[in-house]
């Protein structure tokens, strides 16, 4: 018996999530789960408050189909069938959590980076999805490029 069916993965595409392959391929393997994989793009928009004098839609547009690309590569290169790939449009925390509740996800896999400092005090995005999530959440520590 499998203690996760469906396993939902939470990627920024940074070359940093390749690191996330192997524990996200072997949970998955091991429960015999659905593996659904989820990037989210925060709005050009949310970056400047939504005041912004120019039409942003085909930067947006570029954006996403940059993030479709990386995420079909990384996808091909898992080593494991994916269920579902959707790139995102909105707020990191909130997206996951929609998702992840429409599709009766069991675990949500994300990278966290283990931020000091300032950067702790204001929380992470793993932290986020960490305290809104119905579902279980595994936050994969990210060794720095330099570790």
């Amino acid at each position: 018996m499998s203690i996760y069916k469906r396993v939902l993965l939470a990627l920024d595409l940074s070359t940093e999530s390749e690191q996330l392959q192997d524990k996200a391929r072997e949970i998955a393997s091991q429960n015999q789960a659905e593996l659904h994989i989820v990037h989210v793009i925060e709005p050009l928009s949310f970056a400047y408050g939504g005041d912004v004098p120019m039409d942003l839609t085909s930067i947006q547009e570029q954006l996403d189909e940059h993030a479709k690309n990386k995420l079909e590569a990384f996808c091909q290169s898992l080593g494991y069938p994916v269920t579902t790939k959707q790139v995102a449009t909105g707020q990191t925390e909130s997206e996951v959590h929609r998702i992840a509740d429409d599709l009766a996800i069991d675990l949500i896999i994300v990278g966290s980076h283990g931020r000091h400092g300032i950067a702790l005090l204001l929380g992470s995005t793993a932290n986020g999805i960490l305290h809104g999530a119905t579902c279980d959440v595994l936050a994969i520590r990210i060794k720095e490029e330099a570790e």
